[in-house]
């Protein structure tokens, strides 16, 4: 029986009818922003990937139009077109207008898939304004178009043009706007899921193009999440090579797990379950966290590598450094809410810890001189943990005999509802005056910051206590720093804006304090807590007309406006402290008037990169960076 023949309607099983997506569609797909948006070209996407975990697709072409719509083509076995036996439909329009109607249930069709196949296909046609399917399977074509998840004519069929051994499916779409609150799509953080794509699933080749701006990319991976490892370690200095890997399959489940450390001090881990990004974590994030922590305290006191020292390696210690992909395939994944942020299988814990334990323990006893740099990596941390205790505790005795805790440059709000209040991290005492003075001071707290502060990227957190501006900063916000003691219920505003000059310098102290927060303060930005001030570039004047403008375009705009250059009074901003308090309220400050950018996190794995890049040791790719991206400099001070 071919493969084809395999996959037929009697496959297709339908639970319940399609019905509330568009009434309350946040329920299926998260939102209805940029997230939503995305989340149906995901949606569609997997159900290609999951042609491929079974073995029947190798390459997918996604293409975003001209026009706006996404088209998505696989070389898989086509979704079934013959009639399906209760529902007396062509299987593929019970599959794209039913919830809950998709191969995923029997586990025939797929032993295990990332989506519920109808489910998402269906909510992603019930979704857009139009849809049209094209199958190709036993050498016919199959066409069908939809409206708002209704078809619009019955399933037509004609002889295969060319090859008559085509298969596959090709899904387009066009999101509805009565839905969405935007039709933009961002190609960088589309690319970072099809990238994560093509590396969990090696050999499988995934082209990305946007048409409007011919961006393009080809993914493919013949290394699978070893190749991930080291994409995550490209610009770091690694403790060991290759990457540690390991796969087991048992019990219907499968685990693949790559780890390579570096001399750094961050870590990062990428979970996924079935291909799904469980930035969330789960039950196979808990296993791997458990097992490394307690194989390597087990290896390094069988081994005497504690020699004299009473001490126990934490979780924290063993993954400092660290970059790691879990990647674990089940026949019944559980995941928390419907846009699959966490794995809640609680049998999947055992599995992984007890597969990474035994496999660990091992590669530890076949390749010493790996194991001995993992754990004197860790002992290292370990004793930067108990001096960075240390320092925590003398903070907090000093804080508790001082009258205030808060830092005497601070100039607080009277409002102590942190939802409604604000604070500026404001570069230089000239600028935080002027601020302190413009502010509203019931909900506007001011914080200068004298220099530059800390570079965290190359610190240990004992190190970064010590730092007075650092520390300054962490007091003020409230909420503690670092995974065991930050806590996001304390923080003391709801928005923390940084406010620096438009030049080079002040761009550093913003990659700094961003930085602080990406590394050691992560979920301050992850709440959408972080921004950033936009003070005016320039100031044009002409007669009682006064306008404040804040890039080069729209100077150019406003000059026009005002017939040109002759008895125009233009006034370039160097710092914010050339501006008085008055005008630093009206172009920067006030809630009304001020634009402000929210630091998002959209691609946790893009944003290290470019902080490794920008802040690490490596000189290089530093170099290599800039020369990229020299085009695209604004308002360049020379």
């Amino acid at each position: 029986m071919s493969s084809s023949q395999e996959y037929t309607a009697k496959g297709i099983q339908v639970l319940k009818g399609l019905e509330a997506v568009r009434k309350r569609p946040a329920m299926y797909i998260g939102s209805t922003d940029l997230h939503g948006l995305h989340h149906m070209i995901y949606e569609v996407v997997d159900n290609s990937i999951d042609e491929a975990m079974a073995g029947h697709c190798d390459v997918i072409d996604i293409a975003i139009e001209e026009n706006g719509s996404v088209t998505v083509t696989d070389n898989g076995r086509g979704i079934p077109v013959d009639i399906h036996p209760t529902q007396k439909r062509p299987a593929v329009e019970v599959v794209l207008t039913t919830l809950h109607a998709g191969g995923k249930f029997d586990h025939k069709s797929y032993k295990v898939s990332g989506g519920l196949h109808g489910v998402g296909v269906s909510v992603v046609n019930a979704l857009s304004e139009w849809l049209e399917v094209e199958i190709w399977r036993d050498g016919s074509a199959y066409t069908q178009r939809y409206a708002r998840g209704v078809p619009t004519a019955d399933l037509k069929v004609a002889p295969q043009n060319g090859r008559k051994d085509r298969r596959g499916t090709r899904v387009t779409f066009y999101p509805d706007s009565e839905i969405f609150t935007t039709m933009e799509y961002s190609f960088d953080t589309l690319s970072q899921r099809f990238r994560e794509l093509a590396f969990l699933n090696k050999g499988i080749t995934i082209n990305f193009e946007e048409k409007r701006t011919n961006k393009k990319h080809e993914f493919k991976y013949s290394g699978g999440i070893v190749s991930f490892v080291k994409f995550l370690n490209q610009n770091k200095n690694v403790l060991y090579s290759p990457p540690i890997y390991f796969f087991e399959a048992r019990d219907n489940c499968e685990l693949e797990v790559a780890i390579q450390h570096n001399d750094g001090y961050a870590e990062s881990i990428y979970a996924f379950a079935n291909n799904i990004n469980t930035i969330d974590g789960g039950t196979h994030l808990i296993g791997f966290k458990a097992a490394l922590t307690r194989t390597l305290n087990n290896y390094a006191e069988k081994s005497n590598l504690f020699k004299k020292e009473k001490i126990a390696l934490s979780g924290d210690d063993v993954r400092e450094g660290i970059a790691a992909v879990i990647s674990v395939k089940l026949p019944d994944p559980q995941f928390e809410g419907q846009t699959k942020g966490k794995l809640g299988n609680s049998e999947i814990k055992g599995f992984v810890e007890s597969v990474l334990g035994q496999k660990l323990v091992e590669y530890l006893e076949e390749h010493p001189p790996v194991a001995h740099k993992m754990i004197d990596k860790a002992l290292q941390t370990a004793r930067a943990r108990e001096a960075a205790r240390k320092a925590r505790d003398l903070v907090r005795r000093k804080s508790a005999l001082e009258s205030s805790t808060l830092p005497g440059k601070l100039a607080d709000c009277s409002l102590e509802d942190p939802a409604q209040t604000e604070i500026y991290l404001v570069e230089g005492d000239s600028a935080g005056g002027s601020a302190k003075q413009g502010r509203d001071r019931r909900f506007q707290a001011i914080l200068p910051l004298r220099g530059k502060i800390l570079n965290v990227e190359k610190a240990r957190l004992d190190k970064i206590l010590s730092n007075e501006e650092v520390k300054t900063i962490i007091t003020a916000l409230g909420t503690g720093v670092g995974e065991e003691d930050f806590d996001i219920q304390k923080a003391r505003y709801h928005k923390v804006i940084i406010m620096t000059d438009a030049d080079v310098d002040g761009a550093h102290i913003r990659t700094l304090i961003l930085t602080l927060f990406f590394r050691y303060m992560p979920e301050l930005v992850k709440q959408g807590y972080v921004y950033i001030a936009q003070p005016p570039l320039y100031r044009i004047k002409k007669g009682k007309d006064e306008r404040y403008v804040y890039d080069d375009k729209e100077k150019d705009k406003v000059l026009k406006e005002l017939g040109g250059s002759q008895g125009v009074y233009l006034q370039r901003y160097k710092g914010l402290g050339e501006m008085n308090p008055d005008q630093l309220w009206m172009t920067t400050m006030d809630p009304e008037r001020r634009t402000l950018r929210k630091i998002t996190l959209e691609d946790a794995i893009e944003a290290d990169q470019i902080f490794t890049i920008l802040m690490g040791d490596a000189v290089e790719p530093r170099k290599n960076f800039i020369v990229e991206n020299a085009l695209f400099v604004k308002n360049l001070d020379i």
